[in-house]
């Protein structure tokens, strides 16, 4: 499948800001079952655009810089990509848990893309005992990789209620897993904390999936959002196998990786820093088309309307 993809984040501020230095992680990375074809990035008004290093976790980083006054600060990425990627199916040769567990801690693979780094905790997703003791009753040992990740992932999906306004971007897993409510980041670091605390290598991926809406109903320009998953480190011949516990699904076609580290910290789509007074806000607007339906759109209907990120 092919897609484009339109990732729009709107600023506006109280006051004018006289200076802004942001780090955009929007260029969505080259990964196993997906490729990248074309990638653009607008920022309006214009400011200057420069690569970065990732300082953590696999991302294409951009350093912005604004430096002259302004009331509202608008960034524009645009993506093509072909995603090519079936749907995992273990099988009796797939290692167990604790091979996984074994193997990791025996790798030399000291890259961004090692299981090394993602086997401890991290700022955003500390050891919890309770949340330890919940995934642990799918994480047996002897228990085949992937049967167990997309068990718990499923477990997950069917215990936790999704509620846009029960956490925020800064909620902690305990909390959100006290609740039993949250978000896709919220669930991604619930399962993180529980694998990481059986001794497993696991990631945060962030990026896009594609929303298929009810039959006869058209698709929602605009509507779709950033989103977050679980990639489980599975040994040295199967690698990361994505787990979506938000859906209760693996990740396949519809996911887009953008970026991947420890936590949403290390690769969050846009952060940094202001100078100015006075209250802000964002609206964020997410489009992924696949290519023949975005053919379709342009053929049939003028400008498209974006609903606001909810």
């Amino acid at each position: 499948m092919r897609y484009d993809i339109r990732h729009i984040t709107r600023f506006d501020y109280g006051n004018a800001v006289k200076f802004a230095r942001c780090n955009l992680r929007l260029k969505p990375i080259d990964w196993p079952g997906q490729r990248l074809e074309d990638y653009s990035l607008a920022v309006e008004p214009s400011g200057r655009a420069m690569p970065a290093r990732a300082e953590a976790g696999l991302a294409h980083v951009t350093r912005l810089v604004v430096d002259q006054p302004v009331r509202r600060l608008t960034i524009e990425s645009r993506a093509r990509l072909t995603v090519d990627r079936l749907v995992p199916v273990p099988d009796a040769s797939d290692p167990t848990l604790a091979d996984v567990a074994r193997m990791a801690r025996a790798s030399t693979d000291i890259s961004a893309a090692g299981p090394a780094a993602y086997l401890y905790p991290s700022p955003l997703i500390p050891l919890d005992r309770a949340i330890a003791d919940y995934c642990a009753a799918d994480l047996s040992p002897d228990r085949n990789a992937l049967e167990a990740g997309i068990a718990l992932a499923r477990r997950i999906q069917e215990d936790f209620a999704f509620d846009p306004a029960a956490t925020l971007v800064d909620t902690p897993p305990h909390e959100a897993f006290r609740h039993r409510r949250g978000v896709c980041q919220d669930f991604a670091q619930i399962m993180i904390t529980g694998l990481r605390a059986a001794g497993l290598p696991a990631a945060y991926a962030s990026g896009y999936i594609r929303t298929i809406p009810p039959p006869g109903q058209p698709r929602l320009v605009g509507a779709d959002a950033t989103h977050a998953w679980v990639l489980l480190w599975c040994g040295p011949a199967r690698g990361w196998v994505g787990v979506d516990p938000t859906n209760g699904i693996w990740m396949a076609g519809d996911h887009v990786i953008v970026a991947i580290g420890r936590d949403y910290a290390e690769i969050a789509p846009v952060d940094g820093v202001v100078l100015g007074s006075g209250a802000q806000s964002m609206e964020v607007s997410v489009d992924v088309a696949p290519i023949e339906e975005a053919a379709i759109a342009n053929e049939d209907c003028a400008a498209p309307v974006l609903a606001p990120h909810s």
